[in-house]
């Protein structure tokens, strides 16, 4: 997946590319990740003022383990692709924004900036749902299957004492 400065600049208009990459890097060593598809990547390049500005989204489907209740979740994420890439200049140019790439040569690699932007976008806490209520700690019980009973309340062993102070009347 690649864009090249010359043809940008003569076409004009938008170029389309949309592609299925098959990378593991980004999933090695994350527990919580189960399994993982293939990274489809729909972007679109555009010249604009000597800089070649490159958008869309990335879609995967991933299998996580929730990290409140340990249950195995498929979700979908689709991430924002959005970098700007620029012909490094002869000379340094201070005023030069510092999100755009400087590029030597005439093209540009796409694939470590779409791995770049999946393992940003990977969930940091995967959950299987917003109001998960984890397992219990007493009994290790799915609370979101059925409530326990279990007392969770813990009381501090120096003030143990007070507990029943006021229920004595």
């Amino acid at each position: 997946m690649q864009i090249r400065f010359r043809e940008l600049a003569l076409h004009g208009q938008p170029v389309h590319m949309s592609e299925i990459l098959d990378v593991k890097e980004p999933f090695e060593g994350l527990p919580d990740i189960l399994n993982h598809g293939p990274v489809h990547v729909d972007l679109h390049a555009t010249y604009e003022d000597g800089a070649a500005k490159v958008n869309g989204t990335i879609t995967l489907d991933l299998e996580l383990s929730c990290s409140r209740c340990l249950t195995h979740t498929n979700q979908t994420i689709k991430l924002p692709f959005q970098e700007v890439f620029m012909q490094k200049p002869e000379e340094e140019d201070p005023e030069l924004d510092e999100d755009i790439h400087l590029v030597v040569g005439d093209k540009v690699d796409l694939e470590p900036y779409v791995v770049e932007n999946v393992v940003v976008g990977l969930p940091y806490i995967p959950l299987c749902d917003e109001a998960c209520k984890g397992l219990c700690p007493v009994c290790g019980g799915n609370r979101n299957e059925h409530d326990c009973g279990c007392k969770t309340e813990k009381i501090d062993p120096r003030l143990a004492g007070l507990a029943d102070f006021f229920n004595k009347e």
